[in-house]
C-alpha cells in the first residue's frame, strides 16, 4: 500500500522572511506541522561565480577537516574548492585544473583527506578518468575508467571508489562501440591507499552478461545496440554496510544491483510506470492552457530517475529516487515527439482527438519508442519522461512510497506565476515536458530524524520530506530564493538550475550547526543553507 502525508487542503502556504541574508527578500515555504522536530532551512550565504547559464556550480563534495567545499565548475575544466569556515562568506581557497586529465569533470567525493574527481575525455566516447587529490589539492594519482565518467562516490567505509561510466552514444548514424561505448561501473581498491594507484587497481563491472535478456520493463530500444551499449548508469548510491550498491538506468527506467563482494552486477530492476490517471498521481501537460491545471489525464510516467539515495530504517535497506526523466534525441534517432503527433488506436483512445488539442495532452513530450504493443503503428498507451516526484523503492526493486502530484500541487501553490517554469516569463512552460523537474536528492540526519532533501531542477528550490519512516514519508517544507530581489553584483543572486546537494551534519559543520548546501547550475551560485528545528525560525 502507497501512502501519502501531504494533503493541500491540511497545510497552509506561507511566507517566512530572511532574517540574515537576502535582506528584504523572501524564502517561500510550505510546512506540515503534524512532523516531529520539523525543520526548516534558512540561507545564511552565498557564493556567486559570476558565470550565468555556463554550468559553472554543478557537484560538490564537503571536505569536514578542512571546512573545504569541493566544487565542479562546468564552465572551466576545474575543481574548485571553497573556503566554508565562514559560510556566510565563502571564498575560493584554490582550484584543481584537470586539463590533463581531460575535458571537463563530472563529479567529485571527498572522504577522509581524499578527493576523487571523474573526468571526461576529449572524445566522450573514450574512456575517462578518475583523478585522486590530497584535499590539499596535492595530485595523488589518476586511473582509466569507462566511457563518460558522470559520477563518482566512496563507499562509506573509504575502501572503495565508484564511478557510473555513463558510455553515452555519440550518435545512432553507424553501429559499432565507437559511436556508442558499453556502460559500465569502475570499481577502485583503495586497500593500498591512492598514492601510487594502479590500473591494477580498477575493476570494470559491466552488463554483457545480459546481453543474452533483461527483465521486461527494462527499456533496451538504441537502435542496433546490445544491452550493454544501452545501459546507461546515471547515479550510484551505496548501503551503510558498503555491500551493495544501486546504480540509476535513467533512460532505461531501471536500476542495477552492484554486489561489492564480487564487484559484479547481479540483477537489473525495472521500475515500472506511474498511472497518472489515478487522481493522487495528477499532473499539468500542457504549457498552453495558461493555468496550473493539474488533472488526471490517461498518461502512463516512467519514473526514470537521475539521483538516488538510501537509508536504512527496521533493519531494511530503501532506495530513494528523484525521478527525473530522460529521453534519446540523437542524429540519426530520437524517441522525442509529441502526443499531438501519435497515431492513437481508437479502441484505447476514441477520444483522441480531444486529448490531442494543445490544452489538453497534445503538447506532452512522449516516445515512440513504447506504447505500440501490437506494432500496428497505433498507440495504445501514452507514456511520459519522469514521474515529477521523488519514490521510495525495497532493496529489490519494489515501490514502496511515492509522493503523487505533490511537487506540482506545491510549487503551483507558493509559486502562482512561476508554476513549472525555468526562469523568468516561463509561466508552464516546461509542463508538456517534465514539470518540475526533480533531479538530486541527499539525506541528513537531524535531531534523530532523518530527512531526504530534492532538488527541482527547473522551477528551483528544495523539497523536504521526513523519512525517518521510508514507508511513511511526510512533507515539510519547500524553499527557495526565487523571488529573491537580488543581482550578482550585491552577491544575492536569485538560484536557479539546483544541481547538487551537500548535506553538512552538526559535528562536521564549521559553525556546529547541519548546512544544507546547493550548487545551482544555471544561475552559477552555490547557497549555505543553515538547518534549523522549526521552532527557531
Amino acid at each position: 500500500m502507497i501512502h501519502r502525508r501531504f494533503d493541500a487542503s491540511r497545510h497552509r502556504f506561507a511566507h517566512s522572511p530572511i532574517r540574515s541574508f537576502w535582506a528584504g527578500a523572501l524564502l517561500l515555504t510550505a510546512c506540515a506541522s503534524s512532523v516531529q522536530a520539523a525543520i526548516v532551512l534558512r540561507p545564511i550565504g552565498q557564493y556567486d561565480t559570476g558565470r550565468f547559464d555556463e554550468s559553472a556550480a554543478e557537484i560538490t563534495a564537503f571536505d569536514s577537516g578542512h571546512a573545504r567545499l569541493f566544487l565542479i565548475n562546468g564552465d572551466r575544466p576545474l575543481v574548485d574548492a571553497l573556503d566554508l569556515s565562514k559560510p556566510w562568506a565563502p571564498r575560493l581557497a584554490f582550484s584543481l585544473d584537470i586539463a590533463a586529465f581531460g575535458a571537463a569533470a563530472n563529479s567529485v567525493a571527498v572522504h577522509g583527506d581524499l578527493v576523487a574527481v571523474a573526468v571526461e575525455a576529449e572524445d566522450t566516447q573514450a574512456p575517462g578518468r578518475a583523478v585522486f587529490y590530497s584535499t590539499a589539492g596535492e595530485l595523488l594519482a589518476s586511473v582509466e575508467v569507462g566511457s563518460l565518467p558522470d559520477m563518482i562516490t566512496f563507499t562509506p567505509d573509504g575502501k572503495k571508489v565508484l564511478v557510473a561510466n555513463e558510455g553515452e552514444p555519440k550518435d545512432y548514424c553507424s553501429p559499432g562501440l565507437a559511436a556508442d561505448p558499453e556502460g559500465s561501473i569502475s570499481v577502485i581498491d583503495l586497500s593500498a591507499g591512492a598514492a601510487g594507484l594502479t590500473q591494477a587497481a580498477v575493476t570494470t563491472a559491466g552488463f554483457a552478461a545480459f546481453n543474452g535478456g533483461v527483465p521486461a520493463g527494462v527499456r533496451i530500444f538504441g537502435p542496433g545496440a546490445t544491452v550493454a551499449q544501452d545501459l546507461e548508469p546515471e547515479y550510484i548510491t551505496v548501503s551503510p554496510d558498503s555491500r551493495t550498491a544501486w546504480i540509476s538506468l535513467q533512460e532505461n527506467n531501471a536500476l542495477a544491483v552492484l554486489d561489492l563482494t564480487t564487484d559484479t552486477i547481479t540483477a537489473l530492476l525495472p521500475l515500472g510506470t506511474k498511472d497518472h490517471s489515478l487522481a493522487e498521481n495528477a499532473l499539468d501537460p500542457s504549457d498552453r492552457d495558461g493555468a496550473s491545471r493539474i488533472q488526471t489525464w490517461p498518461v502512463h510516467g516512467m519514473y526514470q530517475p537521475d539521483g538516488i539515495a538510501t537509508v536504512s530504517a527496521g533493519g531494511e535497506t530503501f532506495v530513494l529516487t528523484a525521478n527525473e526523466g530522460d529521453s534519446r534525441d540523437y542524429d540519426c534517432y530520437s524517441e522525442e515527439t509529441r502526443v499531438e503527433d501519435l497515431a492513437l488506436d481508437p479502441a484505447v483512445f476514441p477520444d483522441a482527438a480531444a486529448l490531442q488539442k494543445k490544452d489538453a495532452l497534445g503538447r506532452l513530450k512522449t516516445t515512440t519508442a513504447n506504447g505500440d504493443d501490437n506494432h500496428d503503428g497505433l498507440f495504445e498507451t501514452i507514456f511520459s519522461y519522469g514521474a515529477r516526484s521523488f519514490s521510495v523503492w525495497s532493496a529489490d526493486g519494489q515501490l514502496v512510497w511515492d509522493s503523487g502530484h505533490d511537487l506540482e500541487l506545491i510549487t503551483a501553490g507558493l509559486l502562482p506565476m512561476d508554476f513549472n517554469s525555468d526562469g523568468p516569463d516561463n509561466f508552464d512552460g516546461r509542463s508538456d515536458d517534465k514539470g518540475p523537474e526533480p533531479e538530486g536528492i541527499v539525506t541528513g540526519i537531524f535531531r534523530d530524524r532523518r530527512y531526504a532533501f530534492i532538488g527541482l531542477e527547473r522551477v528551483g528550490g528544495v523539497m523536504i520530506y521526513d523519512v525517518t519512516d521510508p514507508r511513511r514519508p511526510a512533507f515539510v517544507q519547500y524553499a527557495t530564493n526565487r523571488g529573491a530581489a537580488g543581482a550578482p553584483a550585491t552577491g544575492t543572486t536569485p538560484d536557479q538550475g539546483p544541481e547538487g546537494l551537500v548535506f553538512i551534519p552538526k559535528a562536521d559543520s564549521p559553525i556546529s550547526r547541519a548546512l544544507l548546501v546547493v550548487a545551482n547550475e544555471v544561475s552559477g551560485t552555490v547557497t549555505i543553507y543553515s538547518v534549523l528545528p522549526r521552532t527557531e525560525e
